[in-house]
């Protein structure tokens, strides 16, 4: 069975080629006010698309961040990877008061903030991609998907990638809780 998650696979990959990521303005859901126990699969990618995470200091600096900004909006970091030009990130509220927006402005202002003071230029682009979770999308599916997002861009052979990990799970446990389509893995979409 497939995860819901997979019908969006043609609108994903369109987003996340390695050349070029969905910038235009986001269209949030209309009837969706992004408050509660939600979880959101999210890519922010850097100004101009430059190669910023390609060192330890720059991954940490923006993932402190991203770090501080899960803490005090009440989210959890279920999974990340910073590729070299952008970041994923699936993250779920943990209180009834979570509020996904507020997260997502929080982590890009925070990052930025602090990156642009130690590294002396901007970070992110203005806008990114969510995608909020419905009910029958496995968390583990997801985070399984962005765990590999280096193998299917040719920066590594497994998931030994230094940029990635979870706050939640191990790295095991998401890679033995699922095995996904192999759809997934088509890059042309």
């Amino acid at each position: 069975m497939a995860s819901g998650f997979s019908r969006t696979r043609k609108i994903w990959h369109r987003v996340c080629r390695v050349c070029s990521v969905f910038t235009r303005r986001p269209e949030h859901l209309k009837t969706f006010d992004y408050t509660g126990l939600h979880r959101y699969f999210l890519t922010f990618c850097t100004f101009g698309r430059r190669r910023l995470f390609v060192t330890p200091a720059a991954v940490d600096s923006a993932h402190g961040q991203i770090l501080r900004a899960a803490s005090d909006e009440r989210f959890a970091l279920l999974t990340y990877c910073f590729m070299p030009d952008h970041v994923h990130l699936l993250v779920e509220g943990q209180s009834h008061d979570s509020n996904g927006r507020r997260f997502i402005a929080r982590a890009k202002q925070l990052s930025e903030f602090h990156y642009k003071k130690e590294f002396g230029a901007p970070l992110w682009q203005r806008y990114g991609f969510e995608h909020t979770l419905r009910s029958d999308e496995g968390t583990l599916s997801v985070a399984r998907y962005i765990l590999e997002n280096p193998i299917r861009a040719g920066l590594a052979n497994s998931v030994e990638y230094p940029f990635l990990g979870s706050r939640i799970y191990t790295i095991t446990e998401i890679l033995e809780a699922v095995q996904l389509n192999g759809r997934w893995y088509n890059r042309s979409g």
